[in-house]
């Protein structure tokens, strides 16, 4: 058991410096370019797309709690029936 575990804590260490490596080189990588990329992104665009689609998803959110409203109360409905009968069952 004990030559596994060090084996594993050679993995790891293994993965640790090479995942440090990756985000040494991400961040190089974003530092050099990443201002290029935030400036190239059309932000006027997506925020007229969001607007468009926020009212669609208000409508879908609406119909969906109405749809979640009536199923909550039919199932309400059934409970109170269900416990009519046992109540009438038991005679209380």
């Amino acid at each position: 058991m004990m030559p596994m575990m060090e084996g594993v804590g050679r993995g790891t260490r293994w993965a640790g410096k090479k995942a440090a490596y990756a985000g040494r080189q991400g961040a190089r990588w974003t530092a050099k370019r990443g201002s290029e990329l935030w400036d190239s992104i059309p932000r006027d665009e997506i925020r007229e797309h969001v607007a468009d689609y926020r009212d669609q998803v208000s409508d879908y959110l609406g119909r969906a709690r109405e749809a979640i409203d009536d199923v909550v109360e039919s199932e309400l409905k059934d409970l109170r029936r269900g416990l009519r009968r046992q109540r009438k069952r038991l005679g209380i």
